[in-house]
């Protein structure tokens, strides 16, 4: 008797193992691709794995074919508990996976958000040295009692403008990248801002030559920072003057808008500005937002003496008109994301159309 014990445990022991085998290789090789399957997989393997021993051991002993179906009937009775077991590990494991990819993912935003700043830091750097050279040479200039000292005077006070506007914008960058920055937002309507804007940009526009015209979109209500948009609103404008040849036209629209095409979509507000620049290149467009990108030469702010208007009834700091550091689309950028929307550019007729899109009637993330 103690012999056909001792068999029947060596040949439940041997099939255990044989199943358990097969089935672990399975459960490893599908946990390289699905982690979480695996291990709602794995104690249902040892339940299978266990079953197929007793089954055997027991087929051995010539049991009844009723007393083997009454062990096999006990043993399914584990593989509940083994797949609550294992959708328990299955949960633990996707939190541990998805806690895993959120730290790896805000490294490699923070590893990317150094790298442009930087990247900003050293063409700020670079484009800083143009206006003091500048100003070096003009002052040196004016020591020597060389060229005319009105005209001299107004050209240091234009590098002077240069440089402040550089720096301004670049306070205005760091501060909308904040994670202190707090929004003080009212209901606005849109059009209000836009009007501001066109006449802050009338006298650069004329300087140019460029005509600049009000588009009736129909308006749209946004609770907003005003100052924050403004600002955005008057540096779109700003980059379409600047690239729209002598006698071009820059429209500027403010619209709502249905966000998705899903029945209840949410509705944007959107202030538009179309320029007459040629276009970009298809390659450029994702890059246009990017602190300090410029693209081609065709595109590179030219230097001016123009005095910078203020916008708004208290704008604050105003985007300046003369080369800067490539900053100006890259606010509108910070602006648009830290109110919950999106900007973006797109080639369209005789050259781009810019756009600010804002949630309506929605309190940003950011402040209060």
């Amino acid at each position: 008797m103690d012999d056909v014990m001792l068999e029947g445990v060596a040949l439940s022991a041997g099939v255990a193992a044989a199943v358990g085998a097969v089935g672990a290789f399975g459960v490893f090789a599908l946990a390289r691709r699905r982690a979480a399957v695996a291990a709602v997989l794995a104690p249902l393997v040892v339940v299978v794995s266990v079953a197929a021993g007793v089954y055997a051991s027991v087929r051995a002993m010539f049991l009844s074919d009723k007393d083997s179906t009454t062990v096999l009937l006990l043993l399914a009775a584990a593989i509940p508990v083994a797949l609550g077991v294992g959708m328990v590990l299955a949960v633990r494991i996707w939190r541990i996976a998805a806690e895993a990819a959120a730290v790896a993912a805000a490294r490699e935003r923070d590893r990317e958000i150094e790298a442009g700043r930087r990247e900003m830091v050293a063409w700020v750097s670079h484009d800083l040295r143009t206006p003091l050279a500048a100003v070096r040479v003009l002052a040196e200039a004016l020591e020597d009692g060389v060229g005319d000292e009105a005209e001299t005077v107004r050209r240091i006070q234009a590098e002077n403008r240069r440089m402040s506007g550089m720096v301004d914008d670049l306070l205005a960058l760091s501060r909308l990248q904040s994670p202190a920055l707090v929004l003080r937002t009212q209901l606005v309507d849109l059009r209000d801002l836009v009007s501001d804007a066109v006449a802050a940009i009338r006298p650069l526009a004329d300087a140019r030559d460029v005509r600049v015209v009000e588009a009736d979109g129909g308006g749209a209500v946004a609770t907003v920072d005003a100052r924050e948009v403004s600002r955005a609103a008057a540096n779109l404008l700003v980059n379409a003057v600047r690239h729209t040849p002598r006698g071009g036209t820059v429209t500027v629209t403010a619209r709502s808008s249905a966000a998705g095409s899903a029945p209840g979509r949410q509705r944007v507000a959107v202030i538009a500005v179309q320029d007459e620049c040629g276009g970009i290149p298809e390659p450029d467009l994702p890059r246009v937002f990017d602190a300090g990108w410029r693209g081609t030469r065709a595109r590179t702010p030219e230097r001016t003496a123009e005095d910078r208007p203020a916008v708004g009834p208290n704008p604050g700091p105003a985007p300046h008109e003369s080369g800067g550091a490539g900053l100006g689309l890259a606010i509108v950028r910070e602006v648009a994301e830290v109110h919950g929307g999106s900007a973006a550019i797109r080639n369209s007729g005789p050259g781009c159309v810019a756009e600010l899109r804002l949630p309506v009637g929605e309190e940003p993330d950011i402040g209060t």
